[in-house]
């Protein structure tokens, strides 16, 4: 195993609540390294993070890794079967019926206002 398929491993073992689903396969071709991450649907939002900062930081410490040992890595993170995304794609979609409960911006305005 290399250097960046181990780093890999341990920094995602470490986020997640399933290590033993973490799965990292590695290619080379002319374009470079190629890590394809896979992890348990539960844990996908931890590896993603809010706006998906945590996967740019995991890329960023990738290239990092992959300059010091003169090779361009890049991360490809598959989507687990069963994910969210997987779920929401699958199900019937019902449409929302409005909201007899909605306030206009003006009657929320009022609420906050106390008397």
């Amino acid at each position: 195993m290399q250097k960046d398929q181990e780093f890999l491993e341990y920094v995602i073992k470490a986020l997640v609540d399933a290590p033993e689903a973490v799965k990292v396969a590695r290619t080379v071709d002319e374009m470079g390294v190629l890590l394809t991450l896979e992890v348990g649907a539960v844990d996908m939002g931890k590896i993603i993070g809010r706006q998906g900062n945590t996967a740019k930081s995991i890329r960023t410490l990738l290239r990092v890794v992959g300059m010091k040992n003169n090779s361009r890595v890049n991360l490809k993170i598959n989507e687990p079967v069963g994910g969210l995304r997987s779920a929401e794609h699958m199900s019937p979609t019902v449409p929302l019926a409005p909201s007899s409960a909605s306030k206009t911006v003006d009657e929320a305005m009022a609420d906050l206002k106390l008397g």
